[in-house]
């Protein structure tokens, strides 16, 4: 078999493999756990501060701002070789000027959840960890499958990220490519955009089965389930708090994600039936 000497990106970018002192910058938390989890720690020297996960390994890496409010000047002094951003998560302006100073910069966009598969072989090809991607492919593809065999019954859900104004989720997006894999259908005003204003008095529950309400971006919670379920606007649809990192982040934890949505959904299966 050829030997893999680099990768394309998602903005069709060509990265051959890393050399030298590899210095990477991440801005997009899901991807800080994915290099962790591929053993590239110790080449990790930035992160966001969103970046929280594994807890004790990212404690140690200095924070460079947010996803999106980058503090250039923090990236420029860890000097970088590379750089990896997404598409939804970074501003394009923001990747724009730090292209000035960092060589390397690796933009990612999956949207099918397959697309994990590709993102970890990116990685795996530019960062020399093969071996480790393609032990976490065959588990991306083990968890599809069970997912797939279950066949759950198809649910149409509207999945709020944001209060002030009601956002969702569009059916062209990750989250709703992962809801999908467990039959849960996400449901949107039909505007163009991939995370659309929700408007209950234009977009009402005949429109939906069931709400999900994510602990992120917008930190929802329990006092906000019981709110929803008083408004009368919902018509009485179930709502229910779903964990938004499992729906929303990339690589080595929407692996986990696809068997936690599994469990949740017959958690919501057995909520119906009683």
């Amino acid at each position: 078999m050829r030997a893999v000497t680099g990768a394309i990106d998602a903005a069709g970018q060509w990265h051959g493999p890393a050399t030298g002192d590899v210095r990477i910058v991440s801005l997009v938390p899901s991807l800080t756990e994915m290099l962790c989890a591929l053993g590239l720690a110790d080449q990790v020297v930035g992160r966001t501060g969103f970046c929280i996960h594994p807890a004790d390994v990212v404690r140690g890496i200095p924070k460079v701002g947010g996803t999106k409010d980058v503090d250039l000047d923090k990236v420029r002094a860890l000097a970088p070789t590379h750089l990896v951003v997404n598409v939804d998560e970074n501003e394009k302006p923001t990747v724009d000027a730090l292209r000035a100073f960092v060589p390397h910069v690796l933009v990612t966009h999956p949207i099918e959840v397959a697309d994990n598969a590709g993102l970890l072989r990116l990685f795996g090809a530019v960062f020399d960890r093969g071996a480790q991607a393609e032990a976490w492919c065959d588990r991306l593809e083990a968890e599809l499958a069970a997912n797939r065999a279950a066949a759950f019954a198809p649910q149409r859900v509207l999945y709020l990220i944001w209060k002030r104004p009601w956002m969702t989720v569009g059916p062209d997006t990750f989250i709703a490519r992962m809801l999908r894999t467990v039959g849960l259908h996400a449901v949107a005003p039909d505007t163009g955009a991939r995370y659309p204003e929700v408007d209950f008095q234009r977009f009402g529950p005949e429109r939906f089965d069931r709400v999900l309400l994510s602990t992120e971006p917008y930190r929802f919670g329990p006092r906000h389930v019981a709110a929803l379920r008083a408004d009368p606007a919902l018509g009485g649809r179930p709502v229910t708090l779903i964990d938004g990192e499992m729906t929303s982040w990339y690589g080595v934890r929407a692996i986990q994600g696809l068997a936690w949505l599994r469990a949740f959904r017959r958690t919501l299966d057995a909520e119906c039936a009683t």
